[in-house]
């Protein structure tokens, strides 16, 4: 069972590894909720590079890059190098998400509704996202 939590990120160092889709999704989100992102990739997408406010290193991973970071977001096409990011932040201690294999990281970001100052957040323990998706999107219809 997962322990439901709202964090303050503002001002906060967040590493994401990989600069895709997913990535890209996340990096929004984050940035929204007041966090420094870095990103650490060879290449990034368009819509990463038209962001303000985010740094990019532009190379793959290294052993070492987590440091100083508070949060992290291995969100790369290669599920080794996705777990290896998630071990490194987890021997740091730090709350790591991983894309691909979820399981790897030690959160997960749930399904966000935010209408009128209220924040409803969904989740089913990564069982089934679409799911999830569905009832944000209801949600959403019923808070218009």
């Amino acid at each position: 069972m997962r322990y439901p939590l709202f964090l303050d990120l503002t001002g906060q160092p967040v590493t994401i590894i990989g600069a895709g889709k997913v990535a890209t999704r996340k990096i929004r989100s984050l940035l929204k909720a007041g966090a420094l992102v870095t990103v650490i990739s060879p290449t990034i997408t368009v819509a990463i590079r038209r962001m303000k406010n985010v740094r990019w290193i532009r190379r793959s991973y290294r052993p070492g890059d987590l440091r100083g970071a508070r949060l992290v977001v291995a969100a790369t096409n290669d599920l080794d190098v996705n777990r290896r990011v998630c071990a490194e932040a987890k021997r740091r201690r730090l709350l790591v998400n991983c894309a691909a294999p979820p399981e790897a990281g030690n959160f997960i970001v749930p399904s966000v509704v935010r209408r009128a100052g209220v924040t409803i957040a969904i989740s089913t323990g990564g069982a089934a996202p679409s799911r999830a998706k569905a009832l944000r999107k209801q949600l959403e219809k019923a808070l218009r």
